[in-house]
């Protein structure tokens, strides 16, 4: 697509997800579930060029997926399977006005396949922001189901709904699933400085490589109904999350790193390989260092990524961040702060 002079230009945003205490029961097969995750960005950027459709083309949509370092056009009315298809039915259930021709930019600040929520935070974002630019307004709740649709009605993917929530609500978040997909959400507000020392002492790692969540969840689904599975690990956790809420409210971080380290365990027996070697090798340095807790985020396995709760001596902190560096591999730290704005949209010239 050529570049106008004229053209309208619409933005918007959406954080990521880490640190899912309860997370695995937002899920159908668990069909019950309590969730305490904390929204953080950067957040996914999607920025939209809008001109008129003179000329009446058909493939009027044209996707520049950063990330990835490629694009496409496609019909807005005819989505395929090929390329990148959740991007192509997100912009399908949300509609291109007819006679508009758009340029979608969409860049994640952390790499595809992390278990951070992407695709739910790139999906959120690029519903709201094509809504947006029809003037439509959307409450959180809607929001966020719209972007689960995609992954598990027009996608069949499996799928929990805590990262749709996440994206479009912001955090930190306690998420209460009575049955799916059904939930309540409540948003919470830490003190000042609380949320300065919880942000001071999060770190972000990457395990080297990505992954993909939906295979991890077929694996799990099929030993649960192959009774090679307790569904014991997922009552346990989502009692975790709700502490986790507590004492996050209370302020209380030294019980918040032991909730962290609890639900890895609990996590770990819902299945071995949900904690990789790589995950174990970062572990036992901030182990080393005075961690005071870690969790694998989303379903774990192999690739993906760890929080960390740092030890309140800084020191410790950027020393074990230094260590994790060095370990190679594409094992490396990622920058995040919390975020407490969650799906955000707006115009400019």
């Amino acid at each position: 697509m050529k570049e106008r002079k004229s053209f309208q230009l619409i933005h918007g945003r959406a954080p990521l997800r880490i640190n899912d205490i309860g997370g695995w029961t937002d899920t159908w097969f668990a069909r019950q579930g309590k969730v305490q995750n904390l929204a953080v960005g950067p957040p996914v950027e999607v920025q939209i060029r809008v001109w008129p459709n003179s000329k009446k083309i058909k493939r009027r949509v044209r996707i520049i997926a950063e990330n990835y370092g490629h694009s496409f056009s496609f019909d807005p009315e005819k989505p395929s399977p090929q390329p990148h298809p959740l991007l192509q039915q997100a912009v399908n259930l949300a509609g291109v006005p007819q006679g508009l021709r758009l340029e979608i930019a969409i860049f994640s600040p952390v790499p595809p396949g992390m278990s951070t929520g992407t695709s739910a935070s790139v999906c959120v974002a690029l519903i709201g922001a094509l809504l947006y630019l029809q003037g439509k307004s959307i409450k959180p709740k809607k929001l966020a189901s719209l972007a689960h649709s995609v992954e598990t009605e027009r996608l069949k993917q499996q799928c929990g709904i805590q990262d749709q929530l996440c994206a479009a609500y912001g955090g930190p978040l306690f998420i209460q699933m009575d049955r799916y997909p059904e939930s309540r959400v409540i948003k919470l507000r830490l003190r000042p400085e609380v949320k300065a020392e919880l942000e001071r002492r999060l770190v972000l790692i990457c395990l080297g490589k990505p992954h993909l969540s939906t295979r991890l969840h077929e694996k799990i689904i099929h030993r649960l109904e192959k009774g090679e599975a307790s569904s014991l690990p997922l009552r346990k956790m989502a009692c975790l999350a709700e502490k986790a809420w507590q004492a996050l409210g209370r302020g209380d971080l030294v019980t918040y790193g032991e909730i962290m380290i609890e639900n890895n365990e609990w996590q770990r027996r819902l299945g071995a390989d949900l904690i990789s070697a790589q995950a174990e090798e970062v572990i036992s340095l901030a182990r080393k260092f005075g961690a005071r807790g870690w969790k694998v985020n989303g379903a774990g396995g192999e690739g993906g990524s760890l929080t960390i709760l740092a030890s309140a001596d800084d020191n410790l902190r950027r020393k074990m961040i230094e260590a994790i560096a060095a370990l190679g591999g594409g094992i490396r730290p990622l920058p995040i702060y919390l975020s407490s704005e969650g799906f955000f949209a707006w115009s400019s010239c």
